[in-house]
């Protein structure tokens, strides 16, 4: 399939793409078309919805918290349909066991030979995009489960290995204000998630207009915008934008000052028990350089570093009990560290 300027429909053919900087254009354009297509049902959350797209450029996972009522899930279910993906919901309930994510064995027959043999059935997680709902809902035993799938993009059942389809996009919902009966995931975990994003009310106007729409008879039509080798393409093309070794440097200071033991942040000392790793730098350049792209840039600049530090190190850095107490959260700490890590001279 060639692709021309104006061309912006996405066909079934399979495809290889020609990078070039015409098809370069329409691939970033698409992601823009995609935004306004999933903004026809959901009404503002305009950052919201650009995270969870940088997320999906990046090729890593999301977890989205907030109270409910605010369209988590619809969000997710919209932008599946607005992707020409696989889908699969699952709904995480305290019995759900790791067989009912990835898949069982089962006893089959040979109608010809009269043999019997175990054959692997595969799972909800062999989708594209996985909505895990209420993912603290289910028990650690499940919860890790997803470990592999998120970090490996495979599953391993009986000794057998199985690849997963790519691209691979999890999207995790969890409520902040229901702790009973819940479990809250371990910090290894987390730190598989690309970002963690929170999901506040809407404005007046917001909440006007979400009343207006969604009480009548009129239904929007989500269209696929994007398929899976062009999300694939941009997802290799984000790894090409370009930064520089000076903003580098930025955000190596940036983590290391996370931690307590090695920074010379007097709020980092007083209120983090511990800091972000290593994994939080690469997710924050990769996340920049998506952040860039989507704005139509080819080289990252200081306002994606700084954009996208908040949902990278939301998780990653741990508050001490101190902290808790006077409700000081790990993004008033990317505050601090915004103010205090002195930037590159260039400044770009």
């Amino acid at each position: 399939m060639r692709y021309i300027e104006a061309q912006y429909r996405y066909t079934k053919k399979s495809t290889v793409l020609e990078r070039s900087e015409s098809n370069l254009k329409i691939l970033i354009d698409k992601i823009s078309l995609l935004k306004s297509e999933i903004q026809k049902v959901i009404v503002g959350q305009d950052v919201i919805i650009e995270e969870m797209l940088i997320a999906l450029m990046a090729g890593g996972h999301c977890l989205l918290e907030g109270v409910p009522g605010l369209a988590k899930t619809l969000m997710v279910r919209t932008m599946s349909q607005a992707l020409d993906l696989s889908f699969r919901r699952i709904q995480f309930t305290p019995d759900l066991m790791p067989t009912d994510i990835v898949g069982t064995e089962i006893l089959e027959e040979d109608h010809v030979t009269g043999k019997r043999f175990f054959k692997f059935n595969k799972g909800p997680l062999f989708a594209n995009i996985i909505l895990a709902d209420e993912v603290n809902r289910t028990p650690p035993k499940t919860q890790s489960a997803l470990l592999e799938a998120m970090q490996e993009f495979e599953v391993t059942y009986g000794g057998q290995t199985y690849p997963l389809d790519r691209p691979f996009f999890i999207l995790a919902t969890q409520n902040p204000i229901e702790q009973a009966g819940t479990y809250p995931l371990p910090e290894a975990q987390l730190d598989r998630f690309l970002l963690y994003i929170k999901i506040g009310y809407p404005t007046a106007a917001e909440e006007t207009q979400i009343l207006s729409s969604t009480t009548g008879s009129k239904k929007a039509v989500i269209n696929p915008i994007i398929g899976a080798e062009e999300i694939k393409e941009l997802q290799a093309i984000t790894r090409e934008v370009s930064i520089s070794d000076d903003l580098i440097t930025y955000v190596s200071e940036i983590i290391r000052a996370t931690r307590p033991d090695t920074t010379a942040v007097s709020f980092v000392k007083e209120w983090v028990r511990w800091g972000a790793g290593p994994r939080a730098g690469q997710a924050l350049i990769l996340t920049a350089k998506a952040r860039a792209l989507f704005k139509g840039r080819y080289a990252v600049i200081m306002e994606d570093l700084q954009a996208m530090a908040y949902p990278v190190l939301r998780h990653r850095v741990l508050m001490n009990f101190k902290a808790e107490a006077e409700n000081v959260s790990s993004d008033k700490v990317t505050d601090e560290l915004i103010k205090a890590i002195s930037k590159p001279k260039a400044n770009i």
